[in-house]
């Protein structure tokens, strides 16, 4: 699947919906083009955001609202229908967190391998030392706002838990450390498809296109 093609927007009677996609993170869109475009086919297409016009401040105290930020900020900009996500790591013996602060649990210019080091180090501090005491689980909100006002949203949770060092050369973020209920490897030692296949961003973004091409078709 590409990012390009012909313009669609609203409710019209359209049977391809274009979408600008909302992240200037190379990883988190590699990721959502290569699930929407399986999962669509040639009815939903990507559209890379502007270069530099991406950035918008997280400020909301949820997913959902963080995901609708970025999403209306696309729309207004480009005057397209513009699509979302926010991602958050719960994880129990902490109390839920770092959860809507997972992309930044190390501070504001976090990078994954500082969030994945302060990760380890409260739950050492908890002491969370058996599997079962580090339960976790991902959750995405995904958002898609058009011109018109009108959204359309899904989620998508996989349970897991937080092993006690780094495995693998795959994925990105917390991937090196989750395992997914039910597996042995953590998301980074996956292959991109067979954890997609179980992802919470996978089946946020797989329930999205259904919704969406409902929507388109209505």
């Amino acid at each position: 699947m590409s990012i390009s093609g012909s313009t669609s927007s609203g409710r019209g009677p359209i049977r391809r919906l274009r979408l600008v996609l909302a992240t200037a993170n190379p990883d988190k869109a590699a990721e959502i083009v290569d699930i929407v475009g399986a999962a669509a086919g040639e009815r939903v297409e990507l559209v890379a955001c502007p270069e530099g016009k991406v950035e918008v401040e997280e400020t909301g105290d949820t997913l959902e609202e963080n995901a609708r930020l970025k999403a209306r900020a696309l729309v207004e900009l480009t005057g397209m229908p513009a699509v979302a996500d926010d991602t958050g790591l719960e994880v129990d013996a902490l109390g839920g967190a770092p959860g809507v602060r997972s992309s930044r649990y190390a501070g504001i210019a976090g990078r994954y391998d500082e969030n994945v080091t302060k990760l380890l180090a409260e739950l050492e501090a908890a002491g969370a030392t058996t599997q079962q005491e580090r339960r976790a689980r991902f959750r995405t909100v995904t958002v898609a706002c058009f011109p018109d006002g009108h959204e359309v949203l899904a989620d998508g949770v996989v349970e897991g838990a937080i092993v006690f060092e780094r495995r693998g050369a795959g994925g990105f973020g917390y991937d090196p450390v989750f395992v997914p209920t039910g597996h042995e490897r953590t998301f980074a030692e996956m292959e991109p498809q067979e954890k997609h296949a179980m992802s919470q961003r996978g089946r946020a973004f797989r329930a999205l296109v259904v919704a969406l091409v409902e929507d388109i078709d209505s």
